[in-house]
């Protein structure tokens, strides 16, 4: 072969294997040099953007964590509720007493002024008489008709000024007392009104930082942490269904009535409830707290009851767990901060917290403090 030829297959085959390499999948077009010909420039690595690592998932040990801080912030929330609620009560009991305080002192003042009008009148009869005391004209009386009149007249205006006089005296002192009474209570009014103030200022502060400790979540990590909170629920309740409680108020129910009239008619009024929005001190009717929703169904059952849940412990009958009935109220953790009505069947409605709805849940999915029944 000439060398002409020669040359001319190496160009060829030059040709070819440059081809061969361009076809290759996965080749790096940057490791194909650009003849001189060429008027455009090689393409570079830096213009194909790098897929960004998605972020790791969290842990359920760690949302564990935020689902137990959030169960404190809620209970802490209401806990200041319940003081809120309180300080309203007693705010609203202060203002109804001092309201009929306000009705007795103006009464009060006004019968002392009579008696003073009654007091200024004989002291004017008394100078129109020349000034003279009825004792001295009845003494320096000398006709014995006037005589025996005047005993009988005299006698009538000794008794007449005592009287007033005691009168008068009884409704100073009264007035006084009532004042007084007034003052004490405008004076526990002011405190009753700053604990409420500081209450709910606690209040938006718990529920501030639960929401904000929420908002850092992924949607697919607040999912999660809603199915641990679902499991734990599911776990707690499983615990004390296990106890036998449930063959306990079964066993019992064959020889008590399982529900009252009036239980039936707070537990109809709760259940009418149903995912309304849980607003802490909210007694209805488009919104409640836990007591709002038991205080107010009881209301409406003809019997009303304490507002808080600690005052609903306090005050209430308390009976067995065994022995609970629908309409009973379920009362939780140590300090009485949260209540359910019983509604049979191991279940309770409750407003639970900020954020969620009255709703139906397991009678055991919280540490049980105990049971009162409002109409024992």
């Amino acid at each position: 072969m000439g060398r002409g030829k020669r040359g001319l297959l190496a160009a060829a085959v030059t040709v070819v294997c440059a081809v061969t390499v361009l076809a290759v999948p996965g080749t790096a077009f940057a490791s194909v040099p650009a003849g001189p010909a060429d008027p455009s420039p090689a393409p570079s690595a830096s213009t194909t953007p790098a897929p960004t690592a998605a972020p790791a998932p969290v842990p359920d040990a760690e949302l564990e964590k935020v689902r137990a801080q959030l169960d404190g912030l809620y209970h802490d929330a209401a806990v200041a509720t319940d003081a809120y609620n309180a300080a309203e009560e007693k705010t609203r009991k202060q203002s109804v007493q001092l309201a009929r305080l306000e009705k007795r002192t103006d009464a009060a003042r006004q019968k002392l002024a009579e008696l003073k009008d009654q007091a200024g009148a004989a002291a004017r009869a008394q100078y129109r008489d020349s000034g003279m005391p009825p004792m001295a004209r009845f003494l320096l009386s000398d006709n014995p008709e006037h005589f025996a009149d005047g005993a009988g007249t005299l006698l009538n205006g000794a008794r007449a000024t005592k009287k007033l006089i005691t009168e008068t005296d009884r409704v100073e002192r009264e007035l006084k007392r009532d004042t007084d009474d007034a003052a004490a209570r405008w004076k526990k009014l002011e405190r009753d009104r700053k604990d409420k103030a500081a209450a709910q200022k606690t209040i938006q502060a718990r529920i501030k930082d639960a929401e904000k400790l929420e908002s850092r979540l992924e949607k697919k990590e607040k999912e999660r942490l809603a199915e641990l909170e679902r499991q734990a629920a599911r776990k707690a309740q499983t615990a004390w269904l296990d106890t036998g409680v449930l063959k306990k108020e079964a066993d019992a129910a064959k020889a008590t009535v399982t529900a009252t009239s009036a239980g039936a008619k707070a537990v109809a009024f709760a259940t009418a409830q149903l995912g309304k929005p849980y607003v802490w001190g909210a007694e209805g009717p488009d919104s409640f707290d836990c007591s709002g929703l038991t205080s107010q169904a009881w209301a409406d059952a003809g019997t009303p009851i304490p507002r808080t849940s600690q005052e609903q412990w306090k005050q209430l009958p308390h009976v067995d767990v065994t022995e609970m009935r629908p309409g009973d109220l379920v009362i939780y953790f140590a300090d009485a901060t949260h209540v359910g009505m019983y509604v049979g069947d191991g279940k309770i409605i409750h407003a639970p917290r900020p954020g969620r709805t009255v709703t139906i849940a397991g009678a055991g999915t919280m540490p049980i403090l105990g049971v009162v029944r409002p109409d024992a």
